[in-house]
């Protein structure tokens, strides 16, 4: 059985463990409903959190059997927006040059793009990478 192609990395899935309280990892890895609540709940008061840890090889797999690997990296897409996506860089990093200028001066517009973002990175990704 041929093994599915790395779209996700347990390593930086495991960096974004560090902040899962905010759920960063699980909208990582394309679970965007929990990722909410572990969100809006501090990683369900930190229990939810501390299961992840083992959960994330699982999460990992999953991604890699869901999402389409191609010339956009979703590694480096996912830190982009961790780290810069009010600014846009991200989406210019996607070849979205308009929205990516857009988010810069507006702030991800007012933050709501920058949300909307960690809801369907990975399914943008995946469109761009089947387009090839």
């Amino acid at each position: 059985m041929q093994q599915p192609s790395q779209t996700h990395s347990a390593a930086v899935g495991y960096a974004l463990w560090i902040f899962g309280f905010t759920g960063s990892h699980r909208f990582y890895f394309g679970k965007p409903i929990s990722g909410t609540i572990w969100f809006f709940t501090l990683g369900l008061l930190g229990i939810g959190w501390l299961i992840d840890i083992f959960l994330i090889p699982g999460m990992n797999r999953d991604a890699a059997l869901r999402f389409h690997p191609g010339r956009i990296d979703y590694n480096a897409a996912w830190i982009l927006l961790t780290f810069l996506g009010l600014l846009g860089v991200h989406r210019m990093y996607m070849g979205k040059w308009l929205t990516g200028l857009l988010y810069l001066v507006t702030g991800g517009i007012v933050g709501i793009g920058y949300l909307y973002d960690y809801w369907t990175l990975n399914d943008q990704i995946t469109l761009i990478n089947s387009g090839e």
